[in-house]
């Protein structure tokens, strides 16, 4: 089984190897059909500390590695 992927900002530092990135989605009302757009907070653990406040990362599912930490900053781009 594949693990997701999801694309977010990095929005704050949550100590040592660990960012916390902010990801997005679009969605429509079921009855009203007006766009609403939803944001969910995930803690990532970033091995090499390189993530700053403001950069777009992909995050991939991994085990658990701490009581809220369960996903893994995979890929980096520039600062927004």
């Amino acid at each position: 089984m594949s693990r997701r992927l999801l694309h977010g900002i990095v929005v704050a530092k949550s100590g040592n190897k660990t960012v916390a990135v902010e990801v997005t989605s679009v969605q429509r009302h079921p009855l009203y059909d007006k766009k609403i757009t939803r944001s969910k907070r995930y803690l990532a653990h970033d091995e090499d500390n390189a993530a700053t406040v403001g950069q777009k990362v992909t995050i991939e599912e991994t085990r658990p590695l701490s009581a809220r930490k369960r996903w893994l900053v995979v890929t980096k781009k520039e600062s927004v």
